[in-house]
């Protein structure tokens, strides 16, 4: 699990925190301590290792055993938890990315909503991606249409000025995708959106659309300007800014060390 830190703030940290219980249930691993400890031990982490902007990231094992299948052996779960500094350039955000259509098999729906270490398919789309000077692979769906990145949801802005998102029922339910809906909902009463949906998106509707992002506690809202050798849009950032929208949330929402 990845929580963005962003000027010692945590963002999003009680969502993230439950999916983390809920996928530890759905894997069937009991965590050695109780909600309330794992959010203090999360929040020290990062408080003790004085990181302004970066990630926390962490994961829940079944712990040491015997290295079979069953975790039978394992006696007691363990919880790792780390903090790593941001040194990427901050300059994606500002000019947009390249994406292309992976080739990768996407993951089952029952593993795809699970947030697991079951990552091999995430690293070949990501590794297929960089081969072909793209920043990520699209997988599409057993119906060919858009599903998301390895590690981040896709969104769409519709030449109607829509906002539009695939279903979450075959792909992990993001947190900063289900934030961008909300805070998307004031744009919407502004009129800088004349509406929201979550709904098939096909691969040409996706590559016709005005606007396409990424979104994810890595990049929280980045754009895409192009999608294989498609130019999505003006090949430009933003009609709405949506993206200074969420990272200024980010510091009054976050969750302060």
């Amino acid at each position: 699990m990845v929580y963005c830190v962003h000027y010692r703030y945590l963002y999003e940290l009680d969502q993230h925190l439950d999916r983390f219980l809920s996928s530890a249930f759905m894997s069937k691993i009991d965590p050695p301590f109780d909600r309330g400890s794992i959010r203090r031990i999360l929040i020290q982490t990062v408080s003790a290792s004085k990181c302004r902007k970066g990630s926390l990231r962490y994961w829940l094992s079944a712990g040491p055993g015997d290295f079979q299948l069953s975790p039978s052996n394992c006696h007691q779960s363990s919880l790792y938890a780390i903090v790593i500094q941001d040194l990427s350039p901050s300059s994606l955000n500002s000019r947009g990315v390249k994406v292309v259509t992976s080739s990768v098999p996407i993951k089952h729906p029952k593993f795809a909503i699970t947030k697991s270490v079951n990552y091999l398919p995430n690293v070949l789309s990501k590794v297929e991606a960089e081969e072909a000077g793209a920043f990520v692979g699209i997988w599409l769906d057993d119906e060919g249409f858009v599903a998301e990145g390895p590690n981040m949801n896709v969104a769409f802005v519709t030449k109607e000025k829509e906002l539009i998102m695939p279903h979450f029922d075959k792909i992990l339910s993001g947190c900063t995708a289900k934030r961008v809906l909300t805070l998307a909902e004031g744009l919407l009463s502004e009129g800088k959106l004349k509406g929201i949906r979550m709904e098939n998106v096909t691969v040409e509707e996706g590559k016709k659309a005005d606007e396409m992002m990424l979104l994810g506690s890595g990049v929280l809202v980045c754009p895409v300007v192009q999608w294989d050798e498609h130019v999505i849009g003006d090949g430009k950032c933003f009609y709405f800014s949506l993206q200074k929208v969420i990272r200024f949330t980010v510091c009054l929402e976050g969750t302060s060390m």
